[in-house]
């Protein structure tokens, strides 16, 4: 938890003690070549590649996802237009719940926080004209990750795209659903098998896709400190190597396709740290806990999203010099893709004219601020690597407490990961409130007249609009085949056979996103917190 400071006391959110100036002393005893190495070599303190951005700069990755499939096809087509470089795709609670969108629970939130996907039809809209074979996807799905990813398999097929020839990221992170976020569906060690299904799915099926992005962007975003952030995140990540291991795949098999996902806050110099201390520390556990041998293994690759928690919906322009702050850790961090949040996000879904202006902030930091000009600008700092230290002397200390309780999955169940968040979140309030720490328009410097902002219109008509596209897609279908096709999904769901294998051909039958996900509902149950 982090600690609350005196006025004369000047500590990072983390808590860590930050002295008036740095020195030589600082690093006495301190091994360059141990903790820093090259640029591209082992511990990858400084990257994981020898030239960083001198050779190519970060994918710009805009989220993006809204109503309907066309809608945020649009969007993409927009976007892709004014220069990024990679799609990302956020899709609605209904979809992240495994909910189609004409069921009762979906009511009111269809296309409201992302894009509805409910069957094959949708994913054919929302990928149209699109270059799979040349753009890489993120999407940003957990519980139903395996669905979507089928799906966009599916519609790449019919574009003749090989799935051999499809490159993105699912999140498909699951544990931290049951610590930081909330869309989780099944218990947690079914969803392990899910998950590890999907990496053997992928190493067999879609080599270059990205079977999972460890995320701590969420844990951040519920309250934790940029140290917690990184300690449980990689602890859920020993989690998943460890699942994966019990299930038969060796290591060098699926770790090269691991990936991350961390936020960026504003205190520049911690989160810099923190990317840096992180890279260290998963090299360390790949190599000497579980014995990887090809470098791809062990290198923390990872994306990077600006602090949403951290937008105020007070003065929303001076959101623009948080995010560009935010970017601005994360390039000096050495991320290797970025999403930059749109000015206007704490009052609703970005306009498209927050949207550009948020990918022309990294365009700016890209190729006029010169911080891309030489690999790791801030190596040797005392102040940095000092602080690079001490964060990670903060995340084996979790991790070794952790492991003392049977690791992750265990520290969950226990509820020890949601305490230790909770804790954190409150005490950062508290500063807030107590006006020891300012936010600009928020409890310093307050206009006492809020300017009307622009806000995203959200289509009433948009909710039957969908439900009645996801009937007329049932009422269209083979039924007779569907219905088998769902038969053989809950007969692997009983017994080892690799789930993805009868639910692409669920998928492909036309059964619906909910349908799936209703047929794993009753095979493994609905997790229940504290029950």
């Amino acid at each position: 938890m982090a600690q609350q400071s005196t006025p004369s006391e000047r500590t990072t959110d983390s808590g860590i003690e930050i002295k008036p100036v740095y020195g030589p002393a600082d690093l006495a005893g301190w091994d360059p070549d141990e903790r820093l190495g090259e640029p591209g070599s082992y511990p990858y303190t400084r990257g994981i590649r020898r030239d960083m951005y001198r050779g190519r700069l970060w994918t710009m990755r805009q989220y993006a996802g809204f109503g309907t499939a066309e809608a945020t096809n649009e969007r993409f087509k927009f976007l892709l237009q004014a220069g990024q470089t990679g799609l990302s795709c956020a899709f609605d609670l209904p979809t992240q719940m495994g909910y189609d969108s004409d069921h009762p629970r979906a009511e009111g939130e269809v296309g409201k926080v992302g894009v509805a996907i409910d069957s094959l039809a949708d994913m054919r809209l929302l990928l149209g004209d699109l270059p799979l074979d040349k753009v890489t996807t993120s999407m940003t799905i957990n519980a139903t990750a395996a669905i979507l990813l089928l799906l966009y398999s599916l519609v790449a097929e019919e574009h003749g795209v090989d799935g051999r020839q499809l490159g993105g990221t699912i999140q498909n992170d699951i544990l931290k659903e049951y610590v930081a976020r909330g869309t989780y569906i099944y218990p947690p060690r079914p969803s392990m098998r899910l998950i590890t299904d999907t990496f053997a799915y992928c190493a067999e099926h879609m080599p270059n896709w990205n079977t999972i992005s460890i995320s701590g962007y969420h844990i951040r975003e519920a309250g934790s400190t940029a140290v917690q952030e990184i300690a449980f995140t990689i602890a859920d990540g020993i989690a998943y190597v460890e699942a994966a291991r019990q299930a038969g795949l060796r290591v060098d098999d699926f770790a090269p396709r691991l990936s991350f996902f961390w936020n960026a806050h504003n205190n520049l110099f911690e989160e810099v740290a923190k990317y840096r201390a992180a890279r260290r520390i998963w090299a360390k556990v790949m190599t000497e806990r579980f014995g990887a041998t090809e470098e791809r293994s062990k290198l923390l690759r990872f994306h990077t999203q600006t602090g949403g928690s951290t937008l105020t919906a007070q003065q929303p322009e001076v959101n623009i010099v948080r995010v560009t702050i935010q970017a601005l850790a994360a390039v000096l961090g050495g991320t290797q893709s970025l999403h930059t949040n749109g000015f206007d996000e704490a009052l609703g879904l970005p306009t498209a004219k927050a949207a550009k202006i948020a990918l022309r902030t990294q365009q700016v930091v890209g190729y006029e601020s010169g911080v891309v000009d030489t690999v790791d600008p801030l190596a040797g700092s005392y102040f940095v690597e000092s602080l690079t230290d001490q964060v990670e002397k903060g995340v084996w200390q979790y991790l070794e407490r952790i492991d003392a309780m049977g690791g992750a999955v265990a520290a969950i169940e226990q509820g020890f990961l949601q305490d230790e968040i909770e804790g954190a979140a409150y005490a950062y309030a508290k500063t807030i409130d107590d006006g020891e720490k300012v936010v600009v328009g928020v409890n310093r410097f307050v206009d006492e007249v809020a300017e009307p902002a622009e806000v995203f219109p959200i289509d009433p008509a948009l909710q039957q609009a969908q439900v009645e596209r996801t009937r007329r897609v049932r009422a269209a279908r083979d039924q007779a085949a569907v219905e088998a096709a769902l038969a053989d999904v809950a007969a692997a769901a009983r017994g080892t056979q690799n789930l993805l294998v009868p639910m692409r051909a669920a998928l492909k039958a036309m059964a619906t996103l909910g349908e799936v996900s209703d047929v794993l509902r009753d095979a493994f149950g609905v997790y229940h917190p504290g029950r």
